[in-house]
């Protein structure tokens, strides 16, 4: 048994391999459509979602975290385990922090001798994966919950996240552009390119915009050459209902980086509400 076990929320778009490999316990934030709540990767498949998205967007929203939904995530946890650390996506983008500690209160009614702490990502999506797996590769290898939460925190300042927007029609629902905006940006086929790294201190940022997947892509590929050389590097490529594209940048980047690991995975419905269909990412860290 291990000394630590890890939980992270969904939106850190860990596969089921890593799930299942590392034994971590996902905390599912709720989505809603038409009035009907679904748990995120576990009453509906990401594909499944953004099917629902696209017969109708308006009615595709987010429902939040919620304090119960990592106190159900603990006590899975803490069967395997009484130290637990759980990692978040960024307090800048969500509650799921907050809700993470209020739940530490309520499981120790329960399990008094669980010790729990919550690890603020200050990133999002497959980056945040990176950083639960982090914690996970460090309790398989028997590190105390100090050591892990270390581990994880590590990890943070390191990794970063790049997403293609395909369409930026839905990005209003971010609060950062007006709907107006974000609907003459889809009319003139403007492809916004974000970034979340140590230095956006867990915000979302523009770096760019493009007129074609293309450029996008390359645009991207070149801000990873940037960060990465010819380190090894630890990839992880994301897309939101475009597996065929998905598996083409895969390539490329197998081909034009030295992977230590590359993984390819789903991109979180409850990112994609804001971003739509369609949307390609990259987490990934250079090995040191």
């Amino acid at each position: 048994m291990p000394k630590v076990a890890i939980v992270a929320d969904s939106v850190a778009c860990l596969t089921r391999e890593m799930v299942e490999q590392y034994g971590i316990t996902i905390a599912p934030i709720p989505i809603s459509f038409q009035g009907k709540i679904y748990r995120d990767w576990v009453d509906i498949s990401p594909s499944q979602a953004y099917q629902l998205f696209l017969k109708d967007p308006g009615s595709f929203k987010t429902a939040g975290a919620s304090p119960g939904i990592f106190l159900d995530a603990y006590r899975q946890a803490g069967k395997r385990a009484e130290n637990i650390v759980c990692v978040t996506l960024s307090t800048k983008l969500s509650g799921a922090y907050e809700a993470a500690r209020q739940a530490i209160e309520e499981v120790k009614k329960e399990l008094p001798q669980l010790s729990v702490e919550v690890v603020d990502s200050r990133t999002v999506t497959a980056a945040e994966g990176f950083v639960a797996l982090a914690g996970a590769r460090a309790a398989e290898a028997g590190k105390s919950l100090a050591e892990v939460v270390k581990a994880a925190e590590e990890m943070r300042e390191r990794v970063i996240f790049l997403a293609l927007v395909d369409t930026i029609r839905h990005v209003y629902r971010t609060g950062r552009i007006p709907k107006i905006a974000a609907v003459a940006g889809s009319m003139l086929n403007i492809k916004p390119i974000l970034v979340v790294s140590p230095k956006t201190s867990g915000v979302v940022h523009f770096v760019g915009a493009v007129r074609s997947r293309e450029r996008g892509i390359d645009k991207m590929l070149g801000i990873m050459k940037d960060r990465v050389g010819r380190s090894p590097a630890h990839v992880m490529v994301m897309h939101a209902f475009a597996p065929e594209e998905a598996e083409k940048l895969k390539g490329r980047v197998a081909a034009e980086f030295n992977c230590a690991e590359l993984w390819l995975t789903e991109f979180s419905p409850v990112m994609g509400y804001a971003t739509g269909t369609g949307t390609l990412g990259l987490a990934f860290y250079k090995e040191d």
